[in-house]
């Protein structure tokens, strides 16, 4: 059962990493905060996942998913390109102590251990890639039905 005080510092600081990291690669002031709120919201929605007991890829392939259409939303709202909000909403969901362990392992010899760590890497890489292409089939289904409505609109109106 998560607490509060769980919660509360799970979204301070999946916001925090996020929001540094995209002080980091200098991303513009007006969209910093954008960028926070995009990686808390896609670690919370892995995070809550994970509480309920699901599997690692679909909380991935989830917590991509919100933070790809977060920066959807985000950047037709700020007009500025989709990869500003991506790019650090993605940083809390990436594998990085996995990556690290895969890599030691090799370099102490366990060959069996550095598979096993390599193909969870690349699982859990595969489900983000899959979250964010799925929003952006979601953005492009939902464009062109809107476009299609507005052109039977104007028809209907001639």
């Amino acid at each position: 059962m998560a607490y509060p005080l769980q919660i509360l510092v799970n979204m301070s600081f999946s916001f925090l990493a996020t929001f540094g990291f995209a002080l980091t690669i200098n991303i513009p002031r007006r969209a910093l905060l954008l960028c926070g709120v995009s990686g808390m919201s896609g670690w919370m929605t892995y995070w809550w996942l994970m509480q309920l007991g699901t599997g690692r890829m679909i909380a991935n392939l989830s917590g991509a998913f919100i933070i790809g259409i977060l920066g959807i939303v985000f950047s037709r709202v700020r007009k500025m390109p989709i990869i500003i909000f991506n790019i650090p909403g993605i940083v809390p969901l990436v594998p990085g102590a996995p990556a690290f362990q895969a890599v030691r392992a090799i370099v102490d010899g366990d060959i069996d251990n550095a598979l096993r760590l390599t193909m969870k890497v690349g699982i859990v890489i595969s489900a983000i890639a899959l979250g964010f292409m799925l929003a952006q089939l979601v953005s492009v289904l939902t464009t062109r039905i809107s476009n299609n409505k507005k052109k039977r609109q104007m028809e209907q109106t001639l």
